[in-house]
């Protein structure tokens, strides 16, 4: 988790035992087969895949397959527009690998962007990662990023690798006289897009956060709640004003996920999964999450490692875990998961309701009912799915506060 003074550390970069949780488990490929006997329909389209999602011949829409991932956003990615006229764009980008027993981790290059000075690090020590680049060997169009995770991604844990490339690409990255226009479909993730120096937005067609970099440079962060694609596009002209910085944390760079994993209501019983990166230089991570998260049962796991880690008292109160990695430098962080269970009164049963009500905090929060409860009403905007048949509903907090007030009704079947 990123409290203030974490964020403005990770930003100095301007980026930035163990059965599977459910989270982890439920970020893995799933099959999706039709119901038996059902019809397929017409307009299949991409993998004879029942609801294959894009447009029919004529233009309308066809459905895609139900919502069953209990995070998304998972990925970072910052674009730092470059200089005028040069087509290019600087971008880093903070990917995961979940796969217990993986080597590498993948970046592909997208087709008609040309990628150059590439530079791989983990996260974990901040040193660089060996990798290769160049185009897939049954795919010669395709140029990906091979990167070496130093140990096979552990059971239980997440791999993860900080990326720096160069594209050009004179389709998202134009002139327009002396104005810039700057085009993409960024699917997904957790975003930023920053301007040369000496340019200030004249559209953006996207909700954002904007700030003013320490260099002066204006930037805008956004994410879209639903987790599809964001058709970006903006125009930004030469000022000659002149931008002082601004005291705003990218509130998109922070990586924290919550899951609330409901008992029976009428235990008023509630799993506690919480994830978080940590840039605080310093020998020990502090876990602040637990000034609100009253957990019994706490476990801290470090997800480079698996390895559970003991909380310790500090000298100025609050728990904390020493790091068998010190952080030092501006490429590190830790990656510590935090689970428990709470019982605390947020979470009961009212007049045959399952009723969940407590104030959230950070950026994404998952509420996963108990089988046979379905939603019926929640006081946020959030994405209601299925995860092996039991409803949920997740999150995104898009407002700069950090914490939010949260109800969730739901009737048995």
């Amino acid at each position: 988790m990123l409290t203030t003074s974490r964020l403005a550390l990770g930003l100095g970069l301007v980026v930035s035992l163990v059965a599977a949780p459910v989270w982890l488990v439920a970020q893995q490929p799933q099959a999706q087969t039709p119901p038996s006997g059902q019809a397929t329909g017409r307009g299949q389209g991409r993998g004879n895949s029942q609801f294959p999602g894009g447009t029919n011949p004529d233009g309308s829409l066809r459905p895609t397959a139900p919502v069953r991932s209990l995070f998304t956003q998972e990925a970072y990615t910052e674009y730092e527009i470059l200089a005028p006229g040069s087509e290019s764009f600087r971008i880093r980008y903070l990917p995961e690998e979940s796969r217990a027993g993986a080597t590498e981790l993948v970046n592909a290059t997208r087709g008609g962007s040309e990628g150059s000075d590439v530079q791989v690090f983990d996260p974990r020590t901040g040193k660089p990662l060996e990798f290769t680049y160049g185009p897939e060997p049954n795919d010669p169009q395709t140029h990906a990023i091979h990167a070496k995770f130093t140990a096979p991604v552990p059971e239980g844990g997440i791999g993860r690798v900080l990326i720096f490339k160069t594209y050009k690409d004179d389709r998202t990255y134009m002139m327009n006289g002396e104005d810039i226009v700057w085009v993409r479909s960024l699917s997904g993730y957790r975003l930023a897009v920053l301007l040369p120096k000496g340019f200030a937005f004249l559209s953006s067609n996207v909700a954002a956060q904007m700030s003013t970099t320490a260099s002066g440079q204006l930037r805008i962060a956004f994410a879209n709640p639903s987790g599809q694609s964001n058709p970006v596009t903006i125009h930004a002209r030469k000022s000659a004003a002149v931008f002082p910085p601004t005291a705003y944390a990218d509130m998109f760079f922070d990586d924290i996920k919550t899951l609330y994993d409901l008992d029976a209501p009428e235990t008023g019983t509630i799993h506690v999964d919480q994830t978080y990166s940590d840039y605080r230089k310093g020998a020990a991570a502090k876990l602040d999450s637990l000034g609100y998260l009253k957990l019994a049962a706490l476990k801290v796991v470090d997800l480079d490692t698996a390895k559970v880690l003991a909380p310790v008292k500090g000298r100025m109160g609050g728990l904390s875990v020493p790091l068998d990695v010190p952080i030092t430098v501006d490429t590190q962080s830790a990656h510590l998961r935090i689970t428990g269970t709470i019982n605390d009164g947020s979470y009961k049963l009212t007049n045959g309701d399952l009723v969940f009500s407590r104030t959230l905090h950070g950026l994404r929060n998952t509420v996963l009912l108990p089988e046979g409860w379905d939603v019926s009403a929640v006081s946020q905007s959030g994405t209601v799915g299925q995860y092996q048949g039991r409803a949920f509903v997740a999150l995104i907090n898009l407002n700069a506060e950090d914490e939010y007030a949260v109800t969730i009704h739901a009737r048995k079947r």
